[in-house]
């Protein structure tokens, strides 16, 4: 393709970008305080109980789990601990391997390492952008076998412990296959609903299928707590365990401090729990202006050959939280043509992440075939995606 085609494609991208959100500089995705963040923030302070003591962190965990429909949610520090913590109750260990796919961000990787486990990285599919469940299931019946109800890696001889399929920007994986992979190779299955509070898939909410799911409130996220994560679970036992893990695992007393085992301090602090509990008082509204972006975003980017706009898959619905484009892999090498254009233009765009198995602390992990992948990874490009663009979108149209 030659260079003015390029040139082309990428002022087609601004000039859709243009007509859905206007002229001036628009960030990726920003936070949106216009309900009661203000009031909830000062009743916190008043109280001096600004820690992991006070009303706004149950109250939290009480309405993030009704609004999910998990039984329990543990409200810690951020996702990254979520899903620490989640793995150490699911059984990881040192030296197990656990499956994640290559194409996340780099926390999922982290966590596994946290257990001193190693992370097994797998390939996605492009229709999700999640674990392709059929691929992966081929590979492991080539690679694995089972060893007295244990997924074991013929290669290394470590154990697969457990298995972590993320929601990639929001969209819901196909979570019936790797249930079923979960079940049939005696792994455990969490998932990293980090990007996904918002989406259902098959008319449930991401992170409510698996033993547990984990849930970050970054400042970047649908909704932020400025910094923290939750884990979801419909175990009781895990659920009360989590709190004293997260809670340094300190036997309640009412002035000794006395620790039964080695714990974490990752319970969130109820002034971020008082913030969390605005926001989620504006997720339903901030779920429908996200969906409404994207709309205006399929109509602009309908006409541009040579890229698509990805779409929750059947059966599912997606919170949209990073609008993304996709474009075709004969123009995969205008993607940084692209993103140069787009920034320039005071767009702020940027592809996928760096794949897992690429990065130097993950080196000498384990891997299957992962083409689609780094083929995703060569084409992805994430466009403005926050909320309040919705009503930009709309003024756009209107005049």
């Amino acid at each position: 393709m030659n260079e003015s085609n390029q040139n082309s494609l990428a002022e087609d991208v601004v000039v859709a970008l243009r007509a859905v959100v206007g002229s001036k500089r628009v960030p990726l995705h920003e936070p949106s305080f216009t309900g009661n963040e203000w009031l909830y923030l000062k009743e916190c302070l008043d109280s001096t109980f600004v820690s992991s003591a006070g009303k706004f962190v149950d109250r939290f965990e009480i309405e993030l789990a009704a609004f999910t429909g998990a039984k329990h949610a543990v409200a810690v520090v951020n996702g990254t601990a979520a899903l620490h913590i989640a793995l150490k109750l699911a059984g990881v260990k040192a030296d197990d391997e656990v499956l994640i796919p290559s194409l996340t961000f780099v926390a999922t990787a982290n966590a596994v390492t946290y257990c001193g486990a190693m992370p097994h990285f797998v390939d996605s599919d492009e229709y999700t952008l999640g674990v392709d469940a059929a691929k992966l299931r081929d590979y492991l019946i080539s690679q694995t076998e089972q060893r007295s109800g244990l997924c074991v890696n013929r290669s290394t001889g470590q154990i697969i412990r457990a298995f972590v399929p993320m929601h990639t920007f929001g969209h819901p994986v196909d979570l019936d296959g790797l249930l079923a992979i979960a079940h049939d190779f005696n792994i455990v299955l969490i998932e990293d609903a980090a990007e996904s509070l918002g989406s259902y898939y098959h008319g449930g909410h991401t992170g409510t299928y698996g033993l547990m799911g984990t849930l970050s409130f970054n400042g970047n996220k649908t909704i932020t707590t400025g910094g923290g994560g939750a884990i979801l679970t419909n175990n009781s036992k895990l659920a009360s365990y989590a709190k004293h893990l997260t809670s340094t695992a300190k036997l309640p007393h009412a002035w000794e401090y006395c620790h039964d085992e080695i714990g974490y301090n990752y319970r969130m602090p109820s002034i971020n729990a008082a913030l969390g509990c605005a926001q989620l008082e504006q997720l339903p509204a901030m779920l429908i202006a996200k969906r409404k972006l994207f709309q205006h975003y399929q109509a602009a980017f309908s006409a541009i050959s040579g890229l698509k706009l990805i779409m929750e898959p059947n059966q599912c619905k997606s919170n949209y939280w990073l609008q993304t484009l996709l474009l075709g892999k004969e123009q995969a090498s205008q993607r940084d043509i692209i993103l140069q254009a787009t920034n320039d233009a005071g767009f702020m765009a940027r592809p996928a992440w760096v794949l897992m198995h690429k990065l130097k602390p993950f080196s000498g992990c384990a891997y299957m075939d992962l083409e689609c992948a780094e083929s995703l990874a060569r084409r992805l490009i994430n466009i403005p995606s926050s909320p309040c663009l919705a009503l930009m979108s709309t003024e756009q149209s209107d005049g």
